[in-house]
């Protein structure tokens, strides 16, 4: 198996069709103490490979490397349980919106999403919960593994040198690119719309008799909890994924108690106090977000319009204007740069930017900026930006002046595939390792299966 890949496969896995398959089936791999892998996992991941690579090698190899990945995987989580790493409620439930988020947009709607799954996001999430949480204590695990391991220029030149002119990466077209967002302001009318609603819901449940799950099912513009009746559970009193005024009055209420109406930045809350777990609490809420309006719109557009004048002559330079101006708080922290979320580089691809971002730049140069627009951000909601383009690529075969940064990327990746690899092979020795029959032949296995068979049991 490729070091790259199976690199690639350690640090980032989307487990939809592994976490919701549910069939009977049996046992194929046991790692360590406690750690097993099911032939429908298997199965899963086998789907997500054909459906990402329909033209890749035959089942049997793909199966072969998609074992040896997993039980990569579960070594990882193992040893992380013995070095006590964890990951904190916060970081899953991050994690999880963040594929919840990645999944809609391949499906292209959560209908279509749950429709295809068969599963309410809600469901989805409980389904995944468990995989993406062992997930990212080993990426935890396999992080402070190679955290120390760097490329040198000299290591960078000796990577090209090595592969041969023929075989040199034809490497696609690439666009580095920022953009300033601006909310559209909300009207006091519109704010005080809002809140009133939100107290009228709350006068049904605390006086009318209403259940607040109920009204969070009909009510609540919170995607991620209205199909369970606005419930969160495992809220972290420190969680930094939630708004600061939020977790204020939710830590004050007693068990069953119902807040009063909350403001934060998603918009007006009430909150139900499910029960308290120390520093810990499930709660309800029901979230109403003010209305934006076609004038609100017009009024982020033209303040775009200003920024963008002034960038054009020069008056402000971009990461001044994302400083002063953006509404997009990460992205101030990026000087407003759009990264691959994969890799983290701002070197993007171009085949992996949503179509409407294509269609934005698709005429512009470098140094150019695009006319302010509307687009649906990250959590589907409707604001307002301006492109900056840096600079582009043409599909081209990689040189060193040119494509220094990717290849730098390339070779660390391939030391740190090496360093993973020695780490596995020096770890086996301690690990319990057996697998079903079926897959003992599998020629990437069977020197992990050796490896193993060697230690003390």
């Amino acid at each position: 198996m490729a070091l790259t890949a199976l690199l690639a496969a350690l640090l980032f896995i989307q487990p939809l069709h592994a976490q919701t398959t549910q069939s009977a089936d049996k046992i194929i791999a046991v790692v360590g103490r406690n750690k097993i892998i099911l032939q429908s996992e298997l199965e899963g991941q086998m789907a997500q490979a054909k459906q990402q690579d329909p033209t890749g090698a035959n089942d049997a190899t793909v199966k072969c490397q998609l074992l040896q990945q997993m039980i990569a995987q579960k070594i990882l989580s193992e040893q992380a349980e013995r070095d006590s790493v964890i990951v904190s409620d916060d970081e899953v439930e991050g994690n999880l919106d963040n594929r919840i988020r990645y999944y809609i947009r391949a499906y292209g709607s959560k209908e279509k999403l749950e429709q295809v799954a068969g599963r309410t996001i809600y469901q989805l999430k409980e389904d995944m919960r468990d995989g993406v949480k062992e997930d990212l204590i080993a990426q935890k695990m396999s992080g402070d593994i190679l955290k120390s391991t760097k490329v040198t220029p000299a290591e960078v030149k000796l990577f090209f040198d090595k592969i041969p002119v023929d075989s040199l990466p034809l490497l696609p077209a690439t666009v580095e690119i920022g953009q300033i967002v601006i909310d559209p302001p909300v009207t006091k009318e519109m704010n005080d719309y809002a809140r009133q609603k939100l107290e009228d819901i709350r006068k049904q449940i605390v006086d009318g008799g209403k259940t607040f799950e109920t009204m969070a099912g009909i009510y609540s513009e919170d995607p991620g909890s209205r199909d369970n009746g606005g419930r969160y559970n495992d809220v972290a009193r420190n969680g930094s994924g939630w708004a600061p005024e939020f977790i204020t009055a939710a830590f004050r209420l007693q068990n069953g108690e119902v807040s009063q109406v909350v403001k934060t930045r998603f918009g007006y809350h009430i909150i139900q106090m499910i029960q308290r777990k120390g520093e810990e609490a499930d709660v309800r809420h029901i979230l109403i977000r003010p209305q934006v309006t076609t004038e609100d719109f017009a009024v982020a557009i033209n303040k775009l319009d200003s920024i963008r004048a002034e960038l054009i002559t020069g008056k402000l330079s971009f990461p001044e204007a994302v400083g002063k101006y953006s509404t997009d708080e990460a992205a101030k922290r990026t000087g407003g740069m759009v990264a691959d979320p994969a890799t983290g580089s701002t070197d993007i691809d171009i085949a992996k930017l949503d179509p409407a971002m294509v269609l934005i730049i698709d005429s512009l140069q470098p140094g150019a900026y695009s006319h302010p627009h509307v687009f649906n951000n990250e959590s589907g909601d409707r604001s307002c930006r301006i492109v900056y383009m840096r600079g582009r690529t043409k599909p081209h075969k990689a040189n060193l002046t040119d494509d220094y940064g990717k290849l730098q990327e390339f070779a660390l990746s391939q030391k740190k595939m090496i360093k993973m690899q020695e780490w596995i092979a020096h770890k086996l020795p301690t690990y319990y390792l057996k697998v079903d029959a079926e897959y003992q032949q599998c020629s990437t296995l069977k020197n992990w299966l050796v490896a193993s068979s060697t230690s003390d049991k």
